[in-house]
């Protein structure tokens, strides 16, 4: 990817103070983009915003839960005031939980849902009118739980899975436009650390422990996204899993949930927290 590839326009990220949004923003600003970061955790986005600019990349950050519609309005405001211009939205913020849907509290299903839909709308309503003036790309992060619903990944899965109809649905309405909508189904990506999902009660547990060969680099999936803007692609499925499940559940959805059912029965540590 050429290293001036974005250079003079501007890409907001939302959760980009850790994890693959923090990777993201490093993967664009190498391309030559003036990056924005966004997060709740202001200690986080601080650390990722000086480990940024310490590579020579422009960058700022935004404080705002992105699951609040006033919020995001301010969000693509203060990226406005501060660059100019906005060429990139990458609706990046979500949370995800680990637990049966009939133990899960239906206070933590809403969360998890709200978070992985209306977040990701609220972002792209806030961001269309810049984007249309630039002509520019919104691009939703979508995962293999929207391709085939998870066990333990109720919530998640259903807020993923909405994503693609939403994409489809925005394509539609906003090509005279001239904006490019994309969405990327992420597959099993190495996690930081301290990455935590929901249990049951709502309680912000590890994630469960995956196999390295299933999973992917952050940085590997930063640089799909790099790709999608610069290619102005309608999709892509990464790894070699995700478009495993894509085949089979194009070819046949029972076989495909068949092949779910026995991983869950022969693998249950990788769906609990």
């Amino acid at each position: 990817m050429g290293k001036r590839l974005f250079s003079q326009k501007t890409v907001l990220i939302t959760g980009s103070g850790s994890g693959i949004g923090r990777a993201t923003a490093q993967a664009f600003g190498e391309a030559g983009a003036s990056v924005m970061l966004n997060g709740r955790n202001e200690e986080k986005l601080q650390r990722a915003c000086e480990h940024l600019r310490q590579l020579g990349i422009e960058a700022d950050y935004f404080v705002a839960d992105v699951q609040q519609y006033d919020q995001c309005q301010a969000l693509v405001e203060r990226t406005l005031e501060r660059f100019g211009r906005l060429d990139v939205a990458i609706a990046n913020a979500s949370s995800s939980q680990r637990s049966e849907f009939v133990r899960t509290d239906p206070a933590i299903f809403r969360h998890v849902l709200d978070s992985n839909i209306l977040a990701p709308a609220y972002t792209a309503h806030a961001a269309l009118p810049a984007l249309m003036e630039t002509r520019g790309s919104l691009i939703l992060v979508g995962s293999l739980a929207g391709l085939i619903g998870l066990p333990t990944s109720a919530a998640y899965s259903a807020g993923k899975m909405a994503l693609t109809a939403f994409a489809q649905s925005l394509r539609t309405e906003v090509a005279a436009a001239g904006v490019h909508v994309g969405i990327v189904y992420v597959g099993f990506t190495r996690n930081d650390p301290e990455k935590r999902v929901f249990d049951p009660e709502g309680r912000l547990v590890p994630v469960a422990p995956r196999e390295g060969r299933l999973q992917q680099t952050q940085e590997e999936v930063a640089h799909a996204f790099v790709r999608m803007a610069h290619r102005r692609q309608r999709r892509a499925v990464l790894s070699p899993l995700g478009k495993l499940l894509w085949t089979l559940n194009a070819i046949s959805p029972t076989l495909a949930e068949q092949g779910v059912r026995w991983s869950y029965r022969r693998f249950p540590h990788m769906y609990h927290g």
